[in-house]
């Protein structure tokens, strides 16, 4: 695994400071356009986002990222000088504030306790469930998935999700999720689609490439290329979409 990604919004003052506390256990990544911005975060698994109160447009990278799915557990951390902004930000979308000053002493705390890092015991935990059957109501909705019905099979995953409360249950949660985007394809809901595959990037990506006789690293393979073709695309053209592209859910023993 490699080390989880700390997103900085621009280069400020401070940016030396935070490398320093993020040392080797985190990659600092700078984001300087808007251009992506929640896309990006997703792919990038961020595990935390610093944002330069200092920057006029500091309200952007706070809010936006609390209004996706994909991105809304992200913790975000603006840090400026002003007390205003500080307080502003907390009901702007930032969860923590911070003066410049105290970012050597709180932000390893914050990291610690905040930062989205896979739970090693979770890792071991979800390891140890993927080596087992898939159950038989996930059996039924690999067959829904298969057939098209892609309605019928998140009801199927979704209550096999609640049933579930090991962490193998984002298994159900990544194969619903993917269904339900290929369902909203075949509606013509373009911008709808691009919502729930960018949504099943967090659970597809820390699962292992098999997971219960799913193929998951097929899965995964097979929902970016749906939504790269989505991002290609206007969404006025959505019903030329090759539908061909909506492979099925595949078991590893096909």
């Amino acid at each position: 695994m490699t080390e989880p990604i700390v997103v900085i919004s621009g280069r400020p003052e401070w940016m030396e400071a935070a490398r320093i506390i993020l040392g080797d256990e985190y990659a600092l990544v700078v984001y300087e356009s808007r251009e992506r911005y929640v896309t990006r975060l997703a792919d990038d698994l961020a595990a935390m986002i610093l944002v330069d109160g200092a920057r006029e447009d500091w309200k952007f990278w706070t809010a936006t990222p609390k209004s996706s799915p994909a991105t809304r557990r992200i913790p975000i951390v603006l840090i400026a000088a002003d007390e205003h902004i500080r307080h502003d930000s907390l009901t702007s979308g930032a969860d923590f504030a911070l003066h410049p000053g105290d970012l050597m002493e709180q932000l390893p705390e914050l990291l610690r306790d905040h930062a989205r890092v896979p739970d090693p015991a979770m890792l071991e935990e979800l390891d140890c469930q993927c080596q087992e059957a898939l159950p038989p109501r996930g059996v039924e909705g690999v067959a829904k998935f298969r057939a098209g019905e892609y309605y019928k099979q998140h009801d199927l995953f979704e209550a096999q999700w609640v049933e579930e409360t090991g962490p193998v249950r984002d298994l159900y949660r990544a194969i619903l999720q993917v269904g339900v985007a290929y369902f909203q394809v075949t509606r013509g809901n373009h911008r709808g689609a691009l919502k729930m595959l960018l949504r099943s990037v967090q659970w597809l990506s820390i699962l292992p490439d098999v997971c219960q006789g799913v193929n998951v690293k097929q899965l995964r393979e097979d929902s970016y290329r749906v939504r790269a073709e989505l991002e290609r695309m206007k969404p006025e053209d959505i019903n030329s979409f090759d539908r061909s592209l909506l492979k099925p859910v595949r078991m590893v023993n096909e």
